[in-house]
């Protein structure tokens, strides 16, 4: 059980720092690094610790997450840090998820997690510990091309975790490391029987470790009370149709919950108007976006210009596009893309960049310009 941390100098003058959630996939990062002889120290973040949330199966960063990183470190024999990062996490992640569902986006605050509190704070950790490198149990793989470390899929498509890594900057990427990338997740969890961790059958982890029940408008009243207004259900052409209890309750390509029926075709919901607190509805043919144009780019491509395919949901297959620097264009309509999304561009299994949705051209109006 040999993996390769791509290490600049033998493993065994080396220190590696792991990133330690609790989980069954940092629990074998961890392992395997101490298998490769260096020093190994992992550092687990509490990111909140609020009621329900410690408790439940699959979180992450709390409560009973701590206590089986705590267990795993000491099985292995390193050295294992807690560090009290709760505060820092609600204000970049958890106000701004809320911030983002007020003003009528989809956030993704997995992606800010990382951006941010995980490979900002954690990796100045690593490196003021004097690591040669911060590894972590995601699904991404770092490949050392002619140019230096590129991102890449996951050998295993349905674990693959790059839609969430793509605003690592280069500098990141090149002290990073993911192990898991090349693995099945039947193999981690194997790993991790044979050596008697003790998370190996351990749920995974949720989506959004902070919100317990699934329910994001609770999460988003509590952090901002005024999010239960309420509202007008209204057509494209501003016929009022019903009315809603929170623009919080709803997103874009969304058809449940509506709650007005009696219609000639199903409506889904194609904007939200946070001005006016209105939920704009429409037949699924409304929902085809041409183009979107995308801001803060985090680009890993050097000066690559060609074909691509783009990303703009995490579940979502990706599709050919263009891209400009600026708008994104595809070559046939998409749908459920909404402002607040994250748009990450492939070309083939390696990650070029990608940035952020800020507002989307139906696909008519892009064939008309």
């Amino acid at each position: 059980m040999h993996t390769d941390f791509q290490l600049d100098r033998p493993a065994s003058e080396a220190r590696i720092v792991v990133a330690m959630s609790g989980g069954v996939d940092s629990s074998v990062v961890a392992a395997l690094a101490a298998k490769t002889g260096a020093e190994v120290i992992g550092i687990t973040l509490q990111l909140y610790d609020h009621g329900e949330a410690t408790r439940r199966t699959g979180s992450c960063c709390a409560g009973q997450d701590i206590r089986d990183a705590r267990a795993v470190a000491e099985r292995l024999g390193i050295a294992h840090y807690v560090f009290d990062y709760e505060s820092r996490f609600r204000e970049s992640v958890i106000d701004e998820f809320a911030d983002e569902y007020m003003a009528g986006r989809t956030p993704i605050p997995c992606i800010r997690c990382n951006q941010g509190v995980k490979f900002t704070d954690l990796l100045t950790m690593a490196r003021d510990l004097g690591a040669d490198c911060l590894a972590t149990g995601h699904y991404v793989r770092r490949v050392v091309g002619e140019q230096g470390a590129e991102l890449h899929r996951a050998a295993d498509p349905a674990r693959d975790q790059s839609y969430f890594l793509f605003a690592t900057t280069q500098e990141q990427l090149d002290y990073l490391r993911f192990p898991l990338g090349g693995m099945p997740k039947s193999d981690v969890r194997e790993i991790a029987k044979d050596l008697g961790l003790i998370v190996a059958a351990k749920p995974d982890s949720q989506d959004i470790c902070f919100v317990p029940d699934g329910d994001y408008a609770k999460i988003v009243k509590k952090v901002r009370p005024e999010a239960g207004e309420g509202g007008e259900i209204v057509t494209r052409e501003g016929e009022v149709l019903g009315e809603h209890k929170g623009l919080i309750h709803f997103t874009v390509g969304q058809r449940r919950g509506l709650e007005i029926g009696g219609q000639p075709e199903p409506l889904y919901v194609v904007k939200l108007e946070p001005e006016t607190r209105r939920v704009i509805v429409g037949p699924k043919r409304a929902l085809a976006v041409g183009a979107a144009r995308i801001v803060d780019v985090n680009w890993l491509g050097e000066d690559y210009v060609g074909e691509m395919t783009a990303k703009v949901r995490s579940l979502a297959k990706p599709v050919p596009a263009r891209f400009d620097g600026e708008t994104l264009t595809f070559d046939a309509p998409e749908y459920g893309v909404a402002p607040g999304q994250a748009a990450v561009l492939y070309k083939g299994d390696r990650v070029m960049g990608g940035g952020w949705i800020a507002e989307t051209m139906a696909a008519e109006a892009a064939l008309a310009a």
